[in-house]
């Protein structure tokens, strides 16, 4: 058996142990954030397939059976950082993907989270006059910022992303560089942004340090990258339906960053003033077969070096069934959920606000309820 499910744990459970979690919960949804339906005008036709319910009974009996701790295997490189996906393959993915013609009707998701980036930019009152997109792609940010970044550089490690980047009244450098190795100076830009990028980094704490090594003191970094819980009914689907077909099943999507670690790996960057937040994205397809052919549109196809080349018709058959079965809506779409993560990060200045010395409060919390209440005397003084 492969040593995915057997190895991932995600929020203390297991991922098949979530997995039939959701059969009495049609759409779990994290209440830490906010669900946003994004309907695809697609029209196809609806082709449905026998479902047997036996099939989850034998499945879940044979997770309980071999349900055993495991040890994930990855090649390492210099540093001792993890070599999870195959930077190549994904420099070619966003290739194919930028010279597409129809490549707009694709972008609804990088564009709606790239407006949600800056939107977070305008949170901060102040003008920035350098700023960095790392993982730039087609440029999803900068139409946004023109009010307050006053010179932009873009960065990607697709030279066909940038070439074909939509148009914006900042000033703007396009490099070609991968996230994980950034060309530039310390302390040489005032904000740093990058919108999901970082989730196909192998080395990410080296990637965040690098972002925090390029910001001026008192410079901030806001970012959105996909989280751990993104397309669960399709990676549940698809590992029922390759249990049930072949005997087995392999990756089919990629690992991502959980939510409980990005806060850490910020602190050990050397962030301070934190904040993440999570959204929930909700997407609706015709079908699974959709779902697949949008992710390939957009480059954000499975590119870890453990993928599996291919699907065989059978079972391909069998897992549309049962993401229909399991997580269909009344219409006859299927959902897809993108976990979205942000996260805002500040390089220290002396000039930021910084927590109070230990044991310096001269109001104790037992005190707090009484101290608006007035005291007797001032209530005889009022009679």
């Amino acid at each position: 058996m492969n040593n995915l499910i057997s190895n991932r744990f995600q929020s203390g459970k297991c991922v098949c142990q979530r997995l039939f979690g959701t059969l009495t919960v049609r759409s779990p949804m994290s209440p830490q954030g906010t669900s946003v339906a994004l309907h695809r005008d697609v029209v196809t036709d609806q082709t449905h397939f026998p479902m047997n319910s036996s099939i989850f009974l034998s499945l879940l009996n044979h997770f309980r059976l071999r349900r055993t701790n495991h040890q994930r295997h990855f090649s390492s490189r210099a540093g001792g950082a993890m070599n999870v996906f195959d930077r190549s393959m994904k420099r070619k993915q966003k290739k194919w993907a930028a010279l597409l013609q129809d490549s707009d009707k694709y972008e609804y998701l990088k564009e709606e989270v790239g407006s949600r980036v800056a939107d977070r930019v305008y949170d901060i009152a102040r003008t920035f006059p350098l700023a960095l997109d790392v993982g730039s792609g087609r440029s999803y940010i900068a139409e946004h910022m023109k009010e307050v970044v006053e010179k932009l550089f873009l960065t990607d490690i697709s030279e066909n992303s940038l070439k074909h980047r939509k148009e914006t009244e900042i000033p703007t450098h396009c490099i070609l560089a991968d996230e994980e190795f950034l060309p530039f100076k310390e302390n040489t830009f005032d904000l740093v942004v990058s919108s999901l990028s970082l989730h196909w980094i192998n080395d990410l704490p080296g990637a965040l340090r690098q972002i925090h090594q390029v910001l001026k003191p008192d410079g901030v970094f806001i970012g959105a990258m996909v989280g751990g819980e993104t397309l669960y009914e399709l990676r549940c689907s698809l590992q029922l339906a390759e249990l049930e077909r072949e005997g087995g099943f392999a990756p089919h999507v990629s690992p991502y960053t959980a939510v409980t670690d990005l806060g850490n790996l910020l602190g050990q960057a050397g962030f301070t003033m934190l904040t993440v937040d999570i959204d929930d994205i909700q997407v609706h397809y015709p079908g699974i077969l959709d779902v697949m052919h949008d992710l390939q549109g957009m480059g954000e196809s499975n590119c870890a070096w453990n993928r599996k080349s291919m699907l065989h018709r059978d079972t391909m058959l069998a897992a549309a069934a049962i993401y229909q079965e399991m997580y269909g809506n009344e219409d006859g779409s299927v959902p897809a959920t993108f976990e979205i993560l942000y996260m805002i990060g500040w390089k220290p200045h002396e000039s930021q606000a910084k927590p109070a010395r230990r044991g310096s409060a001269n109001v104790s919390f037992g005190d707090l309820g009484r101290i608006n209440k007035p005291s007797s005397a001032d209530g005889t003084k009022e009679q």
